[in-house]
């Protein structure tokens, strides 16, 4: 684990302008991973991967609202990317079980932070939602 304070590793990629990848370049290679790892789905998989192994069928249950197509594609790109370990078991039936590789551990506890902080701030982010709703709604005459 770093020791920088959030944003440094950032702050030091834009203050690097020969750096080859740079977040905020249109071509960089690491945006792709960024998508990976901050889609809905990824975030709430990795979270829940925390907590121990999964099979497909449980991930599938447990996440609320995934789809099988998109479950199956967000740990597509999850395995690719090195956060997520697919181990699959030759026995009938099929059996495969998904882990967090130690990257997907680092990945997945600073995810868990945000996860956090929605989840203890989410009264005012509704509260901010709804002043910005009635900040939008035009007037009315008198």
């Amino acid at each position: 684990m770093s020791n920088h304070p959030p944003g440094a590793s950032l702050r030091a990629a834009l203050a690097e302008q020969n750096q080859s990848t740079r977040l905020l370049a249109a071509a960089c290679p690491s945006r792709v991973v960024l998508s990976h790892l901050t889609s809905r789905w990824a975030v709430l998989v990795l979270v829940l991967l925390l907590t121990g192994t999964r099979r497909f069928s449980e991930l599938r249950r447990e996440v609320g609202g995934v789809s099988e197509k998109m479950l199956a594609q967000t740990l597509d790109a999850l395995c690719g990317d090195g956060f997520v370990l697919r181990q699959a078991y030759l026995v009938i039936p099929p059996k495969v079980e998904y882990s967090l590789t130690p990257l997907g551990r680092e990945a997945a506890e600073r995810l868990a932070v945000l996860v956090d902080w929605i989840e203890d701030n989410y009264p005012r982010i509704e509260q901010a939602r709804t002043q910005a709703v009635l900040a939008a709604q035009p007037a009315k005459a008198a």
